[in-house]
């Protein structure tokens, strides 16, 4: 599978790279990185081929969004597609009263949740001035999910999809934006919305992975049906499938089980006996499945662009599939390169 290979979602048309950028790097996330070298970051992107890229008014409090539009302000624009998310505004305070949180030297502006449909109209204008660009392809309702919200989850998500869900309805209907959906982390969260408000793309990021297979049931499925266009981040599920089965390897962004660690394992032994990288295997099963139209691995620099490029392209024998499965590391249903 070539990284840059064109891919076209089921409802709005939309045809970009299957490998996306995710530009969560560009706000700063965990550890800061320079302006030049975020620009060289996507200068490089661009250069392999890769034309969707995904941002966030969070990230970087603003950062992200405003060092991805200095970036791609003059490229063709019809040629790469652009997703950002609604669900926070930003308004400008002094640096030392903002709580950063795992963004290192963002932007001076806090947020604030607000799904609301005014809040939700802004929230797409603000970004326009943040990127500078003249149109978003995509506008997703972000972190809608008990992760984010816990107990008032269900409350924050009916106001969302009444909200939120209204206003990017309408947006699509004018031709403001393309593509409409949710970002979250959690695959219930994602099928109550695709049967709540008529979207037609979904970011889920770490429910479908090499070892976790649960969105198979009803989730993946009912986005084949209804033509829900599927992009997935978090596909080494936040580190393990990345690292391999090492001493702190991380599961969702916190030390893996020693259960998930020993699954790993054995996926790894098969990997080992058929010479194919574990990272490889990671990225190529997701991007399998019908429903997927993007994959997009997190990078820092331009060598992590390159390693990914390389791990997305690694040819994997068709036995290596059948393995996982004759061996039950992957469930007997789940689509593989060799199906797509």
């Amino acid at each position: 599978m070539q990284a840059s290979q064109q891919r076209k979602w089921s409802r709005s048309g939309i045809q970009t790279s299957v490998m996306g950028f995710g530009a969560a790097q560009l706000g700063n996330f965990m550890a800061p990185i320079t302006e030049e070298t975020a620009a060289e970051l996507v200068q490089a992107t661009w250069d392999a081929g890769i034309r969707f890229f995904d941002t966030a008014p969070s990230y970087g409090h603003g950062l992200s969004e405003a060092r991805l539009g200095q970036s791609l302000r003059w490229k063709p624009r019809e040629e790469f597609v652009l997703a950002t998310k609604v669900g926070r505004l930003l308004t400008p305070q002094r640096r030392e009263k903002i709580d950063f949180g795992c963004w290192i030297k963002g932007l001076p502006f806090e947020w604030r949740f607000d799904y609301s449909y005014d809040g939700t109209m802004r929230s797409i204008e603000d970004s326009l001035q943040r990127t500078g660009l003249e149109h978003i392809d995509v506008a997703l309702i972000h972190e809608v999910d008990v992760y984010t919200h816990g107990t008032q989850q269900p409350e924050v998500f009916d106001c969302a999809m009444k909200g939120a869900g209204r206003a990017l309805l309408e947006l699509r209907d004018q031709g403001v934006v393309k593509s409409i959906g949710i970002g979250v982390n959690e695959s219930d969260v994602a099928h109550e919305a695709i049967q709540r408000v008529d979207f037609d793309c979904i970011l889920l990021a770490g429910r479908y992975t090499l070892i976790e297979q649960d969105a198979l049931n009803e989730f993946l499925p009912r986005c084949e049906a209804q033509g829900v266009s599927l992009i997935v981040g978090g596909g080494y599920n936040s580190g393990i499938l990345a690292t391999g089965s090492v001493p702190g390897a991380r599961y969702n962004y916190a030390p893996a089980q020693p259960e998930v660690l020993e699954h790993v394992a054995r996926i790894e032994a098969v990997c080992r006996d058929f010479d194919v990288p574990l990272k490889s295997a990671a990225l190529q099963f997701i991007a399998a499945h019908p429903a997927v139209a993007n994959i997009i691995p997190g990078v820092r620099s331009v060598q992590q662009l390159n390693e990914n490029i390389v791990t997305c392209e690694r040819e994997i024998p068709h036995d290596f599939w059948h393995e996982l499965k004759r061996r039950s590391l992957i469930r007997a249903d789940a689509p593989t390169p060799t199906s797509r």
